[in-house]
């Protein structure tokens, strides 16, 4: 599997490209705040063909890019119904002081091809076999993806907003719960195998072992919001 990712500049959003390996079609996840030249050099580089643009939800500084990606390419957006009217008001999902930061300076258009994410369904793309597992607390659409590894390699879970490094995604905005973020991390992060190497939507990768025995908020003992837009 071929798996690369960067942070955007702004937010330090994670965006990750997913194929089967060089020379072969790929999924695009979470494009953020002003990725296209980086993106563009990786799919290049690897000699990819984009097919899809994944998005773990709805927030601005995780789709900031998905129209322009989608729209040079001609491929759809693939979101969750909880936060499907996120693309097109994004605004709403942002806390008093993003939406100050991007008053008056967004132009926004969504995608003109956007398709819906359905809890449980294996999507079969870009060769490969990707388990969508909705997941909401951070928001209500919030979902993570699952793509089928090798013998020979470690399971993957890349987590969004949900799960961080020894932290837990923000519940305190619009569309988010703390009631159900505790229980996407108990059905949904808590059940996989301790090596399941975790890719979140900001900061460094772990593992849910890791987490499982370091994460203050995994069982609902911490307090506040953690991370996210």
């Amino acid at each position: 599997m071929l798996v690369a990712g960067f942070p955007a500049a702004a937010f330090g959003t994670n965006c990750y490209v997913l194929a089967t390996g060089p020379g072969q079609e790929c999924v695009v996840v979470d494009p953020g705040t002003d990725v296209t030249a980086q993106l563009d050099e990786i799919i290049a580089d690897n000699r990819l063909k984009p097919v899809a643009v994944l998005l773990t939800h709805g927030h601005l500084d995780h789709t900031f890019s998905v129209t322009p990606v989608c729209g040079a390419r001609g491929i759809p957006a693939w979101i969750h119904s909880g936060d499907r009217h996120l693309l097109s008001d994004p605004m709403a999902g942002l806390s008093a002081e993003s939406r100050e930061f991007f008053g008056g300076r967004l132009t926004w258009s969504e995608p003109e091809d956007i398709k819906e994410l359905i809890d449980g369904a294996v999507m079969d793309i870009a060769g490969m076999q990707i388990t969508v597992d909705h997941a909401p607390g951070h928001t209500s659409g919030s979902v993570m993806f699952r793509p089928a590894m090798g013998s020979d390699e470690s399971p993957l879970l890349i987590s969004g907003d949900v799960l961080f490094k020894e932290g837990i995604g923000r519940t305190d905005l619009p569309g988010g719960s703390p009631e159900l973020m505790q229980v996407s991390l108990r059905t949904k992060c808590l059940t996989l195998d301790d090596a399941t190497v975790v890719l979140p939507g900001h900061g460094d990768a772990t593992t849910i072992g890791s987490e499982r025995a370091n994460n203050p908020f995994i069982d609902g003992a911490g307090t506040g919001p953690s991370r996210g837009l």
